[in-house]
């Protein structure tokens, strides 16, 4: 997650805060917003370039490239747009513009391409809240850099009207000057231009002479109101820099200033550095980690219930949803649906160590973990550095580093719903374990760990051979890459539990810049064919295998201090057609 450094505020702590001065606080939305209704963000689309720029350039072809989900893939890509003269470094803020500009240079393509990516979107149930809390004069003004008209076709619903909202674009900034200053709300803001003006702006040039009128209307606001970001990434120096300069005014955000944001990784620097620039500067600042837009517009409505919501209520109902289904006696010709890959964690734990001391992040933790030789697991969260193993193995690792405070500490199950330091310090624990217990490899990645036999030979693993052939080798033609058949796991959250989501994969060892395209087609030539009927029994074998019919899984099977312990169900989750 975030530095230690940046101020931090829990999402039910955010909740309450917001239901007591909603109407104070204004919004801004960035293309994260959007992906539940079906607009890809700006990481999907930046991984859509790299894949558009090899295909045209290398003349290699798409089929081995069309799973960008696959890091084999993304290695290849990624490769290919190092080699480029002047590449735009990963991650980079300027990363998707320069690429955007490289796959598309006319701005008519890049509009084309923004129009069809909006085609079919529809408002989310986030969407419908924001409008339902316009509608009830809870929310007066939302800021955007989105092209998409999910906030107003949202509107237009919960209104039964086009005309309630007032939207400004880069064309009409004096209406958005004038609409505040008669006080006509709900007003939404494009930062960015909507995407059917003429001037389309998604490149790094254009981004840099933003509309200053626009610039200064929202630092304005920001003297009068708090903000509330959502589904922004903080990648447009000329927004973070207008942010910045409303901060620089005294009485700035007087509601609070509350970055939402998703996942296990940082924001980017200049995120944290607003942050503790607003912390300085005694205004209310905080990051407040998320699992999604969608969700997190569900637990604050939870707390208005003075308001009428019968247009969310009856948008909800419209819109399918997943329910828990009890089990299915299976009766001839009677097939669930869908067989889902999840595996529901029966038991988790609920404590570990907690060490207070000095050292810096979860690097440098593991680094002396590594140099004390003990067998501890170790992350670095906002409280401290959380731990599991024997409490003198875990001394011993730390003790270099002033140690202040060494207690319990109760995981906590809020945030385990979303890609926080607590659950991805479960996984690694539960994947260690899996390893240790179920004769695996495994090895690291950011967010899905990878497993593989450790003795593809031993008869354990003979019913996985009857089903997909030769359980590991080395590809032709690639340097001898060993190869292994494998999982690829990681968590997720749903019925108010934890699953072990499981995809049979095929692992390898030692990819690099030569071999990855030959990587890359040999895993998709080895996996094309696996239809339903093989894909059900690799995952009932998977599913067998790892849970043991609920048999108990340790991490370190130490004897003293906290351990991680789990139950997994050998029974996947799976959707069928209610019967009622």
């Amino acid at each position: 997650m975030a530095e230690p450094d940046t101020p931090r505020i829990e999402l039910d702590d955010f909740a309450r805060r917001f239901s007591m001065r909603a109407r104070s606080l204004m919004w801004f939305l960035g293309a994260g917003s959007s992906a539940a209704a079906g607009v890809p963000t700006a990481v999907d689309m930046i991984w859509e370039f790299k894949r558009t720029l090899f295909v045209s350039q290398r003349r290699g072809s798409y089929q081995t490239v069309a799973d960008l989900s696959q890091p084999v893939v993304r290695d290849q890509l990624q490769g290919h747009i190092d080699s480029m003269e002047h590449p735009p470094k990963p991650g980079a803020p300027d990363e998707y513009a320069r690429l955007f500009e490289a796959a598309y240079p006319a701005e008519k393509d890049r509009q084309a391409f923004m129009d069809a990516k909006l085609a079919g979107a529809k408002p989310s149930y986030g969407h419908m809240a924001l409008a339902t809390l316009m509608y009830a004069e809870l929310m007066r003004i939302v800021w955007t850099t989105n092209f998409d008209a999910l906030v107003a076709d949202a509107c237009a619903k919960v209104y039964d009207t086009t005309g309630a909202l007032t939207t400004a674009a880069l064309d009409g900034p004096e209406l958005a000057e004038q609409a505040i200053a008669d006080e006509r709300w709900p007003l939404e803001v494009k930062l960015h231009s909507d995407f059917r003006s003429r001037r389309l702006k998604n490149t790094n040039d254009e981004l840099r002479h933003q509309d200053q009128r626009l610039q200064q209307t929202l630092i304005a606001q920001c003297q009068r109101f708090g903000l509330v970001v959502v589904g922004y990434s903080g990648r447009d120096d000329s927004v973070m820099d207008t942010l910045e300069e409303a901060l620089s005014s005294r009485g700035a955000f007087p509601a609070g200033l509350f970055w939402l944001h998703r996942g296990e990784e940082p924001p980017l620097p200049r995120v944290q550095r607003l942050l503790e620039l607003g912390k300085e500067a005694g205004v209310e600042a905080g990051l407040v980690s998320i699992e999604n837009f969608d969700e997190t517009l569900r637990d604050l409505m939870r707390l208005f219930d003075d308001i009428n919501t019968q247009a969310l209520d009856s948008f909800a109902t419209e819109r399918r949803h997943w329910s828990a289904a009890p089990l299915a006696r299976v009766r001839r010709g009677g097939w669930p649906v869908v067989r889902l890959n999840a595996l529901p964690l029966v038991k988790v734990p609920n404590t570990c160590r907690r060490v207070v001391c000095e050292i810096g992040g979860t690097s440098e933790v593991r680094a002396a973990v590594k140099e004390a030789g003990v067998d501890v697991l170790a992350v670095r969260s906002g409280v401290g550095v959380l731990a599991f193993g024997a409490d003198a193995d875990v001394r011993s690792a730390l003790e270099g580093n002033d140690i202040s405070e060494f207690d319990i500490h109760t995981l906590d199950v809020k945030k385990q719903r979303y890609e926080s330091t607590e659950r991805g310090f479960l996984r690694e624990a539960l994947t260690v374990a899996l390893a240790r217990e179920r004769g695996l490899v495994r090895r690291r990645r950011r967010g899905t760990d990878l497993l593989s036999p450790a003795d593809p030979g031993d008869v354990v693993w003979e019913p996985l051979q009857k089903l997909v052939g030769r359980l590991s080798g080395t590809v032709n033609g690639a340097g001898d890459l060993p190869w292994c058949e494998g999982l690829a796991v990681r968590l997720g959250w749903a019925d108010d539990k934890l699953w072990l989501l499981i995809e049979p994969t095929t692992v390898f060892e030692g990819v690099n810049d030569e071999n990855k395209a030959a990587a890359a087609d040999f895993a998709r030539e080895r996996t094309v064919k696996r239809y339903n009927k093989a894909l059900n029994g690799l995952i009932d074998f998977w599913a067998q295998h790892l849970a043991r019919n609920g048999a108990e899984i340790r991490a370190l099977g130490i004897q003293c201090g906290i351990d991680a312990v789990f139950e997994l169900s050998p029974i996947t989750a799976y959707s069928r057609r209610t019967t009622s």
